[in-house]
């Protein structure tokens, strides 16, 4: 009979060791399974991060792009004023340019 006890606590033993293994095997399961959702939240997460900051990013450059089309216009506007005064200017001394330079044109040095 003590045998019998004996291979009895063997029997549990390994039935305690084999429900500790399908314990151990559930839990690294559920570990893997918990980690392949943890990357896949991080993944949408990123993909959502990712398309705000561009969002952003087209609303910022749409906003400047604008802003040039007004900054060419009134570069073209100060241009244009600037090229009336040098224009106005030439011709308030054109006249003595020329008088001057037909003067040292014609005079003749020994």
């Amino acid at each position: 009979m003590a045998s019998n006890r004996g291979h009895g606590g063997i029997q549990q033993l390994l039935a305690a060791e084999q429900e500790a293994q399908h314990i151990v095997a559930a839990a690294r399961n559920a570990k893997m399974a918990r980690l392949r959702q943890a990357k896949e939240e991080a993944e949408r997460e990123i993909a959502e991060h990712r398309a705000q900051v561009e969002r952003e990013f087209q609303r910022k450059l749409s906003e400047s792009s604008g802003d040039s089309g007004a900054n060419v216009k009134r570069l073209e506007q100060e241009t244009e004023v600037k090229i009336h005064h040098l224009k106005a200017g030439a011709e308030k001394i054109q006249y003595d340019v020329v008088q001057m330079l037909l003067k040292h044109v014609t005079t003749v040095k020994n």
